[in-house]
């Protein structure tokens, strides 16, 4: 059965219902949320019956918008693994990370989840069509999930979108159009054609569920430290889903009984050439202002005017956290770290937060004794990797082969 008991709006709390597909407040224009029956989650689901559930995020049904008897559009979505990183622990001088690999989610993205849950939904509220404006992963999971319904996407892009993002959502049979500028340009385009064609967008924050999806995060990660919370969580930041989804899970949680102690004090990471949440953060303002001109490699954090600034701002000062931009070169050189001492090929995105943390232990930012989880958002074979050394090239006989390859190695 179903637990929601309404979608309300973020910001002046005006109650939708939620049998009809809605996107923002119909009163003020700011983000909704989908709000549950708590009491009655606490009554009918236990530890013990979550533990003997398949993986999946839908293994918290109860804790998703899922309609009586509806079925997810789903690829096997969730229970990521989170992953201790001692090696890098060691090197910065702390005793207790983790990374949340969500490069092991189908399509490769923590979008998955989002554009899952969305795609689930609004085809059992009688959606016929999807236009998604994407910097890269969100077009493809959206055209993966879109297919996996049997309804058609089109997605919009920036040029300078990856490759591999692009070739997903075409491989998959999306509509993909190409245009000059950053992802708010490609928003503009849906926000006009969607209406036109009579599709739905799905641009993020735009309507309640894709932020369902990404909550399931935080599920995930307070089941797998044995309903507790880290002291610190680091988290990539362009739309902001997954930041103001995460919080909103351990919320729940808490109202449920499943936690209780301190939340972690949360940090947005941004790329210096699109930092529009940190700059907002550091003058102390309420809301973020369009940046000018966004640049940077990590395609997913060059968004320059998130629907959702207010939200993450506020959820960024009341847990005590902060927003932090680092450069591209620390995101190269923390992306090669990773893979280096963990064996783990992230995104830049991802890798924006090891530079972000290396900075915070430099500073006394974060204790040497704290726990600290970063997302990893993506897998980082999607993109082009950063540069690197030419593989040693051999040719001559088998022994002449063998004894190149033993003086490279020191042998």
């Amino acid at each position: 059965m179903s637990f929601v008991s309404h979608v309300e709006c973020t910001v002046c709390g005006q109650h939708h219902p939620w049998t009809r597909l809605t996107t923002v407040c119909e009163r003020c224009g700011q983000m909704l949320a989908v709000r549950y029956d708590l009491p009655r989650v606490a009554a009918s689901l236990d530890k013990d019956t979550l533990r003997g559930r398949p993986p999946g995020m839908y293994r918290f049904r109860e804790l998703t918008p899922l309609a009586d008897g509806e079925e997810p559009v789903t690829l096997g979505e969730g229970s990521t693994p989170l992953l201790r990183m001692p090696r890098l622990a060691t090197h910065l001088g702390l005793r207790r990370i983790w990374a949340k690999d969500e490069g092991q989610n189908p399509t490769g993205s923590f979008k998955a989840r989002g554009l899952g849950m969305a795609i689930t939904r609004a085809r059992t509220l009688g959606v016929r069509g999807f236009v998604i404006p994407s910097a890269g992963n969100a077009g493809g999971a959206a055209a993966a999930y879109g297919a996996r319904a049997g309804l058609p996407v089109a997605v919009i892009v920036p040029r300078a979108t990856p490759a591999g993002a692009v070739a997903e959502a075409l491989i998959t049979g999306a509509r993909v159009f190409t245009i000059e500028g950053s992802i708010a340009d490609a928003g503009k385009i849906v926000a006009s054609v969607a209406p036109r064609v009579g599709w739905f967008d799905l641009s993020t924050l735009k309507e309640p569920y894709r932020l369902e999806g990404k909550k399931t995060m935080g599920l995930e990660l307070a089941e797998q430290l044995d309903w507790r919370l880290p002291d610190v969580l680091l988290y990539p930041t362009g739309g902001g889903t997954g930041l103001v989804g995460i919080p909103k899970g351990f919320e729940e949680l808490r109202e449920i009984g499943w936690i209780s102690g301190a939340s972690p004090r949360i940090f947005a990471i941004q790329a210096e050439g699109c930092a529009p949440v940190v700059k907002a953060f550091k003058e102390g303002a309420d809301v973020t202002t369009p940046w000018p001109n966004p640049t940077t490699q990590a395609a997913g954090l060059r968004v320059p005017s998130p629907f959702a600034g207010r939200q993450m701002l506020r959820i960024l000062r009341q847990s005590g956290g902060g927003a932090l931009a680092v450069s591209d070169k620390a995101i190269e050189d923390a992306q090669r770290l990773v893979a280096r001492l963990e064996g783990i090929w992230t995104v830049p995105e991802a890798a924006a937060l090891v530079a972000a943390l290396m900075q915070m232990a430099d500073a006394g930012d974060v204790r040497r004794d704290d726990e600290i989880v970063m997302i990893f958002t993506g897998a980082g074979i999607k993109y082009e990797p950063p540069p690197l050394p030419s593989p040693i090239d051999l040719s001559g006989s088998e022994a002449d082969i063998v004894a190149r390859v033993c003086a490279a190695l020191g042998s």
